[in-house]
């Protein structure tokens, strides 16, 4: 195991109706004038954003609002939140959505108080100074409620890339499983797709005897083979939804992460994908990571074994590359029963597109040719790993 530190700061208050103390948690944690960052849709309709703004009124907390935040959120929401923010006066940001309202909103936190370029972050530069962020979390998924990190789609360009760093970790998360009761099943299971390629991400390493993690991360995959189901049979099975937002908060926490070498070649695939063709992130990352794993496994494939046995119950029959076909095999079908794209003409991908998507996943926004994780990649092995999506 590697040296590591490790900072998770978050105060998580989990349960139902507890959305109604988001006054009270912004003033703890030094609020007074707000920004509610939001999509729209969902959290109008359902009195979400009515009850939150509610809330803010009766603990004397000031606000203003700013929705529109779409899947693969634009830097040019960003923007205007930013000047909005300091406009405004604004010392607190609240995001009341999924993982792309969070991520926009800690794009815009991290902004406010940044001299130059919010994208800079977006290109490398660490993030250890940021407006104080709260989450309300509407769906299990991308663990931004609980992560230092976040993503933005550059209009200029269309480049989806990660920015990282403790100053982006929310000061509080409230996650209440009723409000994920309302998603549509696809949407549901997006966000347990994207729950299960984090622990993937973490999974692949080259790190040696990292036990601790591996068990954790194990236990975490088997939670959502075993709730996932359940939820998408019965949108309104509370257990099991309180299973899997949990669930998707410690896949990317990075509690899972720590002391080992981490992978991320599958969500630098999958970005380019959901850029270029607007797909849901979980719904790319459903043919992104098979493909990939169809790829890469030959690298260790030991520790592919061990995926296949531990996690979907294969046999090791001695036979290595059988016991991680298998697995695959496993996997492929577990995605497809719970209603996720096998390929990506699913979603509008076009063998055309191929050349451009290796491109600017390995050059594109300053790229120096490869990716760089469980394997390095060349562009042409990225485009077989494409071409495998087909």
């Amino acid at each position: 195991m590697d040296n590591f530190y490790f900072y998770s700061p978050t105060y998580f208050v989990f349960g139902k109706d507890e959305e109604n103390r988001t006054g009270e948690l912004v003033k703890k944690f030094g609020g007074s004038k707000v920004l509610v960052h939001y999509g729209g849709g969902s959290v109008v309709r359902s009195g979400l954003l009515d009850r939150v703004k509610k809330s803010l009124t009766n603990a004397g907390i000031e606000y203003v609002e700013l929705g529109g935040v779409k899947p693969n959120p634009r830097s040019g929401l960003v923007y205007e939140g930013i000047d909005l923010c300091r406009a405004e006066g604004v010392d607190f940001v609240l995001a009341v959505g999924g993982g792309s309202t969070i991520d926009s909103a800690k794009a815009i936190a991290a902004g406010t108080v940044y001299d130059g370029d919010f994208w800079d972050f977006y290109c490398g530069k660490y993030i250890d100074k940021a407006l104080p962020i709260g989450t309300i979390l509407t769906i299990a998924a991308a663990g931004s409620e609980g992560s230092g990190d976040s993503v933005i789609t550059n209009e200029n360009g269309m480049f989806k890339r990660g920015a990282t760093g403790d100053g982006i970790r929310p000061t509080f998360s409230i996650l209440n499983p009723q409000l994920t009761t309302t998603l549509p099943p696809y949407q549901t299971a997006c966000g347990i797709t994207d729950i299960m390629a984090h622990l993937m991400e973490r999974y692949l390493t080259n790190t040696d005897d990292v036990v601790t993690t591996d068990r954790m991360i194990e236990g975490l995959l088997l939670a959502m083979i075993e709730e996932g189901p359940k939820v998408i049979a019965d949108p309104l099975d509370y257990e099991a939804r309180a299973n899997i937002m949990w669930a998707g908060m410690m896949a990317h926490n990075n509690s899972c992460g720590v002391g080992r070498s981490q992978d991320w070649n599958s969500h630098d695939i999958e970005h380019e994908l959901s850029a270029l063709y607007d797909c849901a992130h979980g719904a790319g990352l459903a043919v992104t990571f098979p493909a990939y794993l169809s790829f890469a496994y030959k690298h260790d494939v030991k520790r592919l074994v061990q995926w296949a046995v531990r996690v979907w119950g294969c046999e090791d029959s001695g036979d290595d590359e059988a016991t991680v076909a298998e697995g695959i095999r496993r996997f492929r079908e577990f995605l497809k029963a719970i209603g996720m794209p096998g390929s990506i003409t699913e979603f509008g991908g076009k063998a055309e597109d191929i050349d451009h998507l290796a491109h600017s996943a390995c050059f594109g926004n300053g790229r120096d040719g490869y990716l760089h994780g469980f394997v390095k990649l060349s562009e042409d092995d990225v485009k077989e790993i494409y071409r495998r999506m087909l």
